[in-house]
């Protein structure tokens, strides 16, 4: 008999914050602050309506926000994890830094949210 694995999340944990800052000749810098809701199935990311970010130029903030959710997304897609996804994801703050910020520091930023948010679960791991 095969036990299924469990849906993730299976409550929803709101306010997962990260700060990836790391300072040397390619500098990272990224700071998000994402809910995970439980979902009919698979993996969502949205963005809060009306989230504002100040960052020049400001038509980089989208595939900063896509490799945030890239992140999560392959964070919770880790086999030893042993979980179904199953959530909604909301970015409700994101900082991003002139220097320092770009697409790799928050996907980094995403990978570090969603092993918070397993942590906080207790998951158990294969």
């Amino acid at each position: 008999m095969t036990s299924v694995p469990p849906r993730f999340p299976p409550y929803p944990i709101r306010g997962v914050r990260v700060l990836h800052q790391k300072q040397n000749c390619a500098p990272h810098f990224a700071e998000i602050a994402v809910d995970f809701e439980p979902a009919a199935g698979g993996f969502v990311f949205e963005v809060a309506q009306g989230l504002t970010v100040e960052y020049e130029p400001a038509e980089d903030l989208p595939r900063f926000f896509a490799a945030a959710a890239a992140g999560i997304e392959e964070q919770l897609s880790l086999p030893e994890h042993g979980i179904v996804i199953a959530t909604r994801v909301v970015l409700r703050r994101a900082r991003a830094h002139t220097f320092g910020s770009h697409e790799l520091a928050f996907k980094i930023a995403g990978y570090l949210a969603a092993r918070k948010a397993l942590e906080r679960t207790r998951v158990p791991r294969l």
